[in-house]
């Protein structure tokens, strides 16, 4: 019942009103328009396994399965915001039963497994970018099916004295593939990078946790070399497309793929995507309130438990991944991702102690107090202050308050239903935020590309590259417009106007100086800010 509860409950929250706001620049964009080219590609081409650019260039940031799946879904449903996310929203709403499973197996109760559960299913971060037509939800996922596999295969270690017949042994190989094709999907999605550093992670805990197994239960060289094996089983797919693009390209794809789009990522900072080692502290910090409230406690308790698995598991899952992603150079929100099962698991085991107990803090309490209080503070302003197109704000910030409130009132009384009032109260906001169009927040950051996109493609410049005064490149723009826009300094337009023999398209914005600049320009479309010029 709560496997299915809970499984209901996140495919719910993260398919809900899909398509209802535009993509947003970067991942979204790159991926919907790779998926494009592929699913409009002739299949003999062979596009789906060598993915190409809008341009025709090979695309070698990422390996293609997500890509290939947004394709099939184009072919079923067409092409639109719904089709785009649909695959990866679903992909990442699967972890939150995982990581039901997962508790399942390491606590000894039920209980810790059901507030886990509920901790992840409300974080706003997981949800948020599980929602968008990015590959870390998806990762997440994939990391999850990793350990649950991994701690299969410890509960069959510690049932081995209990019987060793040949249906047991059956099991727990197809449980070992499963650990290989999980991190072979890893790979398959964001790179062998990635792949060996969450592969290292399951496995440094798979050391850790088969140490305390009893003796006799522990693996003989043999079934070393069978787990190895069956774990390549599952890799092969990973082994298969990496000969094909190195066969079918040469140096290049390991110069570009594994080198500038992967390891040049941990030593050099991408495109001034540089934030100090504490940066994912502070991410952490800014949007897992108000669970962050009990993860000290969390982490308190995992280490006075170090000796049991879950306190194994969630402490080196935390930690390796979180120092791992803090030292390198290129810095990303969404890189934190995988992380956050393992906060649930620490905040789970510490709201399940509050449970038995009762034993909430003093300072615990005072932050709960604070956070309703910004919540109501919130809550006033959007309705009296601020803009009518904000007032979801003042309904998604007052059910926040009113749950917050009813929690600190259950505290005084000392009903420990108060933790359930978080989970409920943090549900039905994201519900709220949802149902707005302010839960792709990052699409206030710069001008909409969708009324831009339509100004182009009415007038449909074939097969020409179109300049723009605009400072950064915008994948989503490209999608959209289906032509390739490409960002130039104000100093670079009236150069490239002068000196281009053929006919130049420019889109500017209707305040950019360099239009007066501009000799023999002709108009071809506008829009309220933007126009489209060429030369006479």
């Amino acid at each position: 019942m709560w496997l299915w509860g809970f499984f209901l409950a996140a495919v719910f929250l993260y398919t809900y009103n899909l398509g209802e706001v535009s993509l947003r620049d970067w991942d979204e964009g790159i991926v919907a328009t790779v998926a494009r080219e592929i699913w409009r590609a002739n299949p003999d081409s062979y596009t789906w396994l060598y993915p190409q650019n809008l341009d025709g260039t090979p695309y070698w940031n990422k390996p293609p399965l997500i890509h290939n799946l947004i394709a099939l879904f184009y072919g079923y449903f067409g092409v639109s915001e719904w089709s785009t996310r649909f695959p990866t929203a679903t992909i990442s709403a699967l972890t939150v039963p995982l990581l039901y499973c997962i508790g399942r197996e390491v606590f000894e109760r039920r209980l810790e497994a059901i507030y886990a559960t509920a901790v992840y299913l409300t974080l706003i971060p997981v949800v948020r970018h599980g929602r968008l037509a990015m590959l870390d939800g998806a990762i997440t996922c994939f990391f999850s099916l990793v350990i649950w596999c991994l701690l299969k295969i410890l509960q069959s270690g510690h049932r081995r004295q209990e019987t060793d017949n040949k249906n047991r042994t059956e099991t727990v190989r197809y449980y070992v593939v499963g650990v290989g094709l999980g991190i072979g999907l890893i790979c398959l999605t964001k790179g062998v990078a990635l792949g060996l550093l969450l592969g290292s992670i399951a496995f440094i805990f798979y050391f850790l946790a088969q140490k305390s197994l009893p003796p006799k239960t522990k693996s003989n060289h043999k079934f070393t070399f069978g787990f190895a094996s069956l774990i390549l089983l599952g890799l092969s797919p990973v082994i298969a497309w990496y000969s094909f693009q190195f066969s079918y390209y040469g140096q290049d794809f390991i110069a570009i793929n594994l080198g500038i789009q992967t390891f040049n990522r941990v030593l050099n900072t991408v495109e001034n995507n540089s934030n100090p080692p504490w940066y994912y502290v502070l991410e952490i910090a800014k949007y897992t309130m108000p669970w962050l409230i009990f993860l000290p406690g969390g982490i308190q308790l995992a280490f006075r438990q170090r000796q049991k698995t879950w306190a194994k598991l969630a402490l080196v899952w935390l930690g390796f991944y979180l120092i791992a992603i803090s030292v390198m150079a290129t810095k990303l929100p969404w890189y934190i991702m995988p992380i956050y099962p393992a906060f649930a698991l620490l905040v789970g085991a510490n709201l399940a102690r509050i449970h038995n107990q009762f034993t909430i803090g003093s300072i615990s309490k005072i932050l709960l107090i604070f956070v309703a209080i910004i919540c109501w503070l919130g809550t006033i302003y959007y309705y009296w202050f601020a803009p009518s197109e904000d007032r979801d704000l003042f309904l998604i910030l007052g059910a926040l308050a009113v749950g917050l409130t009813i929690t600190n009132i259950l505290i005084k009384l000392g009903n420990y239903y108060f933790l359930a009032t978080i989970a409920i109260a943090l549900y039905f906001a994201l519900f709220l935020l949802f149902n707005s169009s302010h839960w792709n927040w990052e699409l206030g950051e710069s001008y909409a590309v969708k009324p831009v996109a339509e100004m182009i493609k009415s007038v449909n410049p074939e097969n020409q590259i179109i300049y723009t005064s605009y400072p950064y490149y915008r994948p989503s723009l490209d999608f959209y417009s289906d032509h390739i826009i490409i960002p130039l300094s104000n100093q670079q337009l009236p150069e490239n106007v002068t000196t281009e023999n053929k006919s130049i398209y420019l889109l500017l914005s209707k305040n950019d100086t360099n239009l007066s600049s501009i000799m023999d320009s002709k108009i071809l479309a506008t829009t309220k800010d933007w126009q489209l010029v060429t030369r006479k």
